[in-house]
């Protein structure tokens, strides 16, 4: 886990962004989407695959899998 200090709060940004990692990505995104997360974006780079997600807040995070 990290943890970056910004000197101040971005307006319309969260405090804080999850990023978590799947065994199981599909089954994952689905438990997400059944809790009342919104889809937001699939994304890909580095062999890396991950997933945006934004909770009922509309605060984002990101759930991954490793190559």
């Amino acid at each position: 886990m990290k943890f970056v200090k910004v000197p101040e709060r971005t307006p319309g940004k969260n405090s804080i962004h999850l990023d978590l990692l799947a065994t199981d990505l599909p089954a994952d995104i689905e438990r997400a989407l059944a809790l009342g997360a919104e889809h937001i974006g699939d994304f890909g780079e580095y062999g890396m695959k991950w997933t945006t997600l934004a909770d009922p807040e509309g605060n984002l995070f990101d759930i991954a899998t490793l190559p």
